[in-house]
């Protein structure tokens, strides 16, 4: 299928990429002037901001409440952005839409970024904040159930990274694991996946700009060869929690986040791969307002639900 008409319409008026060197602090100034007006923002039963205080130090998080409730299933989400971009802001919208459609609390981390931040800070703190809901459970109205944790992109990367991390440190609490075209490889070599080279150019994000982008994190001494950067690396899969792991037909990252869906499922892990027709990198944060891209929260919900 080719990419979706009103993406292609999209990615035809971007500009061309800046030459030189990429200012971090101007990106996100410039992505925080296209965060929705609050008052245009999804009504929700509550939305309040608190700090989660975890043993990598004080986090700041953003508690979804769907609906007014005696408990709640509990999901952690991770934003993305190349591990240097996007906040509580930019990704608001998701957030209050995977609570929408789930009916879960969401907690959406605020985690430190690079390059300010040197590995592993962003994976301390998103795994902090996941501690901290288990520990949380009283304040939070968990109801001891469904403790999910999912991310975008880099902030799939790092929900891959943290469900590891508890693995190996016998903390079992996590139940699902939700990846959306995650970054799951950070190796540059453009022939490690096909999808690097038939995705390389003209769908938004390009094979060309993945080196550049999170050269901020790799160059914070996040190495490429750790599994816990690089999480389809992983020897061993088995033990982790289920998986829904959504990929975009013309993303370049696609054939990265469908091969840890295969390892998971060949290490005896429930996976489900789901390909998007006509999507490229980024469709869940950009364009959900499309109702076939919109069906990912449902698919997300009847994920989170199935036994």
């Amino acid at each position: 299928m080719t990419l979706h008409p009103e993406i292609a319409k999209f990615v035809a008026g971007l500009p061309a990429p800046s030459e030189g060197p990429l200012d971090p602090v101007a990106m996100r100034a410039g992505d925080e002037t296209h965060v929705t007006p609050f008052d245009n923002r999804l009504p929700l039963h509550a939305v309040q901001d608190v700090t989660a205080r975890t043993a990598s130090g004080e986090v700041p998080v953003r508690v979804y409440t769907p609906v007014e409730a005696d408990s709640y299933g509990v999901l952690v989400y991770f934003h993305g952005g190349a591990f240097f971009l996007g906040s509580l802001e930019t990704h608001d919208h998701i957030a209050r839409s995977l609570a929408k459609e789930t009916g879960l609390k969401v907690v959406s981390a605020g985690y430190r970024l690079a390059p300010e931040a040197a590995f592993p800070a962003g994976l301390d703190d998103c795994y902090g904040v996941v501690r901290w809901v288990a520990e949380e459970s009283g304040s939070l109205a968990w109801d001891g159930t469904t403790l999910a944790i999912a991310g975008d992109s880099s902030g799939g990367n790092f929900a891959a990274a943290v469900a590891a991390r508890a693995h190996d440190d016998d903390f079992r609490r996590i139940t699902h694991q939700v990846l959306y075209y995650p970054s799951l490889d950070l190796d540059f070599d453009v022939d490690r996946y096909a999808s690097l080279r038939d995705n390389a150019v003209g769908y938004g994000l390009e094979t060309a700009g993945l080196k550049p982008f999170n050269a901020f994190y790799v160059n914070s001494g996040a190495d490429a060869a750790d599994p816990l950067v690089s999480p389809v690396r992983r020897a061993d899969l088995s033990g982790l929690p289920p998986a829904l792991v959504v990929t975009g037909e013309h993303d370049p990252l696609r054939d990265e986040g469908e091969l840890y869906g295969k390892r998971l499922r060949e290490a005896g892990v429930a996976a489900t791969v789901s390909r998007y027709e006509g999507a490229g990198h980024g469709f869940v944060q950009h364009f959900s307002w499309i109702p076939e891209y919109h069906q990912v929260f449902a698919q997300t919900r009847d994920f989170l639900t199935r036994r």
